[in-house]
């Protein structure tokens, strides 16, 4: 293994300082990530930074109604959080079906957010990978692709994000908010993560040396009623073949909201905004709910082996949106 040097951090404006002395250095929060890719060789930092100490470990209610979110705050402390549970419980849910139990409890929000790509040809070294290597080719797409995406992918990457909180985080229009040595900042989940394009090595619009400090949920009265849907290949642990994160207000059989997130489709949570659109004002019934899915995987574009993934996702939306609806008229 590579040699690197530790030091832990002792508040937000000293990390900061540390990694922007040190271009070669990265922050360390659970590890559950990056150590795993340092040992594959992918990461190579110079200094890590350990911020897990610092005052970022809490859930606290913002003065407009909704939750801020501590970066530090751990996965199994996100998820059994009692105002999670009650305004956002997708929230919850998609913190519990990622990973096991004991990563949970290592894991953070912040490094949840910032989490790589599970493709194999990214951690395979011998292998070209443009996000791993720019410009030496993408080896999914004449490969192993039948987890890679089907929305908003190019030519130089198909890989997806693996996040299961990012689904339903982006559902609920979250806000990340960071500190950079010229000071504090933020950025909308919506414009956190950037299009794949030609940069796929380009994966957020967080600054140079920017620490993420924690996630901001709005108000949202119609997450209350959300829920959070994954299939995997295998229950016991495993990441997504495809997720949904989805929320509905419903008065007199009619959606007066919809919130839609999807997840393992694209290189980055995907919210369903032409699906939001057929819902809003529309019956809460079968018919418009598969009206919705088909608006939005209207642009997907599947690889040879990964086509499946449409008709899993049209049927995933309108079940978790049918399950909704059913529970909205008891």
């Amino acid at each position: 293994m590579r040699e690197f040097a530790y030091q832990r951090a002792e508040d937000v404006s000293g990390a900061v300082a540390l990694l922007g002395a040190d271009p070669d250095a990265r922050f360390l929060g659970g590890g559950t990530n990056l150590v795993d890719l340092m040992k594959t060789g992918v990461e190579r930092p110079a200094r890590l930074v350990d911020v897990r100490e610092l005052p970022l470990d809490r859930v606290e209610e913002t003065s407009g109604g909704g939750l801020r979110i501590g970066a530090t705050v751990t996965n199994s402390d996100l998820a059994a959080h009692p105002e999670v549970r009650r305004r956002y419980p997708a929230l919850a849910q998609a913190v519990l079906a990622g990973a096991s139990g004991q990563l949970r409890n290592m894991a953070t929000v912040g490094g949840n957010l910032l989490q790589r790509t599970r493709c194999g040809y990214f951690t395979d070294l011998s292998r070209p990978c443009n996000k791993r290597a720019p410009g030496s080719g993408c080896s999914a797409i004449t490969g192993e692709h039948h987890n890679h995406a089907v929305l908003g992918a190019s030519d130089h990457c198909v890989a997806v994000h693996p996040s299961d909180m990012g689904v339903a985080l982006a559902a609920f229009d979250a806000v990340v908010t960071y500190e950079t040595l010229d000071g504090p900042g933020e950025s909308p989940l919506a414009d956190f993560y950037l299009p794949v394009a030609d940069t796929p090595h380009r994966e957020t619009a967080l600054p140079p040396g920017a620490l993420i400090t924690g996630v901001t949920l709005p108000a949202a009265p119609v997450a209350a009623r959300s829920r959070y849907r994954k299939v995997r290949e295998r229950a016991s642990y495993a990441f997504a073949i495809g997720s949904v994160a989805a929320a509905l207000d419903i008065e007199d059989g009619i959606v007066r909201e919809a919130r839609l997130a999807l997840g393992a489709v694209a290189s980055r949570p995907w919210r369903a905004r032409a699906a939001e659109a057929v819902l809003a004002g529309a019956p809460a019934d079968g018919e418009t709910f598969a009206a919705a899915a088909d608006a939005e995987l209207a642009a997907a574009r599947p690889l040879p082996d990964n086509g499946y993934k449409v008709t899993l996702m049209r049927n995933l939306v309108v079940a978790v949106l049918t399950e909704l609806a059913e529970e909205a008229a008891r």
